[in-house]
């Protein structure tokens, strides 16, 4: 009798990546730490003038531009802890480090959150009892901090590649992308911006028309108003992320290329089939194939190569047992 040779399986064709994601972590992580720098020095200044002036319109910016920063600094933190998630050896993560970022995304909106029951409370408290402000002086800072907010867009616009075109969480749900990837956590932190420019042009019109038609009430007012609207950003954002984070952002349109693809010899079937998001642009597929004449796992897989954004297929082949007893 002889024995069979032994010798070393050659594991590499079946191996799949884990490392998920457009490649632009790392250039994103350099322009928000820039950013939340400017940001946590036009925070300074602003609370520094509110105080001085006695605005509530902009110490409430000063406040907003705080949050921010640590929103800013927490978006690029994240993005540090993804890239070393994604190379940590012996697969510590199952598929990587995207669900920080997206966890990332979820806290800047609940800090989002935090920033417009702030706002409400506070201008409810001036309403009640106001106080002299200091209307031109304010007006100043209040300019400086909208420049600074001006600044921090282009830069992000310009350094993170693909800013947030329409989903600023307007409570659109925009889970995928046909392969142009929607980063939440950039998009989380281009969003704080945007609410710190926002909160600096109502501070402006407040203290405008304190000092030129002596609406004290308006300061207090547009803080109201401010707080809604980044209230209703937040609402979105936390929708958005939260799907993301427990794996409820299945696209069917996908799920339907996906069948029509492994279908396509009038066959196979999917018996099951499972689709989730790995990345801002990959998803995972598991799926079960059952046919009468079952072909290699292989060529299944090959019939799905033309869908980019799947970034880690699993597929599963089984004899049909009618065929087996017919």
């Amino acid at each position: 009798m002889t024995m069979a040779t032994m010798h070393e399986h050659d594991l590499r064709p079946f191996h799949h990546p884990h490392v998920y994601g457009d490649g632009q972590g790392a250039q994103r992580e350099r322009v928000l730490v820039q950013v939340t720098v400017l940001t946590l020095v036009a925070m300074v200044v602003e609370l520094l003038a509110g105080w001085w002036s006695g605005s509530l319109a902009l110490t409430a910016d000063g406040w907003h531009m705080g949050t921010h920063a640590l929103a800013l600094g927490g978006a690029a933190l994240a993005y540090r802890l993804s890239a070393r998630a994604q190379h940590a050896p012996g697969g510590q993560y199952a598929f990587g480090g995207w669900k920080i970022e997206v966890l990332a995304a979820y806290t800047s909106a609940l800090a989002l959150g935090v920033v417009a029951v702030w706002l409400i409370v506070a201008a409810v408290q001036t309403l009640l009892s106001p106080r002299p402000i200091a209307y031109l002086d304010a007006m100043v800072v209040a300019v400086v901090g909208l420049a600074v907010n001006g600044v921090s867009a282009w830069m992000m616009t310009r350094g993170g590649v693909d800013t947030p075109g329409h989903d600023h969480g307007h409570g659109h749900d925009h889970p995928h992308d046909h392969g142009h990837g929607h980063d939440q956590n950039f998009s989380a932190a281009y969003l704080h911006v945007l609410a710190d420019a926002l909160t600096s042009v109502l501070a402006i019109v407040a203290l405008a028309g304190g000092l030129w038609l002596g609406w004290a009430w308006l300061d207090p007012a547009v803080a109201v108003l401010g707080a809604l609207l980044i209230g209703s950003w937040s609402i979105g954002l936390l929708r958005s992320s939260t799907r993301a984070l427990v794996d409820a952002t299945g696209d069917p349109a996908l799920a339907g290329r996906i069948r029509q693809a492994v279908e396509c010899d009038g066959d196979a079937r999917l018996a099951d089939l499972h689709v989730w998001q790995v990345g801002s642009a990959s998803w995972s597929v598991v799926l079960t194939v059952v046919a009468d004449r079952p072909l290699a796992a292989a060529v299944y897989r090959e019939r799905l190569a033309a869908l980019a954004e799947l970034g880690h297929v699993t597929v599963e082949v089984h004899r049909c047992p009618a065929a087996a007893t017919g």
